[in-house]
């Protein structure tokens, strides 16, 4: 028979907080549309795949915004995608400036997006820069990886 050490109860981190983005609210990705029928057709399904990497990008980004693990999983590349996706509770997304595509169209096998994605973390703001390769994967859009740009 074992003896249990008592320890200290420990309270659990508070579970990320969505924040509130409706169909009709503003999209994340920055474009003149509501969420629905912009991002959010993409994530609900209705859409089916974002047709350019840009788009995808742009889902993406909207994505981590509203914390939507299942769509960011399902548009990662097999050989690249994690586990899970790790979202930080003290980290909100503010928006996102594409700066360049290249390739990436429904003519094209892969393509890049360059970007930058402001965000506020613990009360201090900063900025993503990344280079992100997308490649086709059955026929559909996929994040490949990225690079950070300085």
């Amino acid at each position: 028979m074992s003896r249990r050490e008592t320890r200290p109860r420990t309270t659990r981190p508070a579970a990320p907080t969505v924040p509130a983005v409706t169909a009709a609210s503003p999209c994340p990705c920055g474009r003149d549309a509501a969420y629905g029928p912009c991002c959010g057709r993409f994530h609900d399904g209705t859409a089916g795949a974002a047709p350019t990497a840009e788009l995808l990008m742009r889902s993406r980004y909207s994505a981590f915004v509203v914390r939507d693990e299942g769509y960011l999983l399902r548009t990662w590349a097999p050989r690249t995608r994690p586990a899970e996706v790790d979202f930080d509770p003290s980290l909100r997304w503010t928006g996102l400036e594409i700066r360049e595509t290249t390739d990436g169209s429904a003519f094209h096998q892969q393509g890049t997006v360059t970007f930058v994605a402001r965000y506020v973390h613990d009360g201090e703001p900063g900025a993503l820069h990344e280079r992100s390769r997308f490649a086709r994967h059955d026929g559909a859009w996929v994040y490949v990886d990225g690079e950070f740009l300085a």
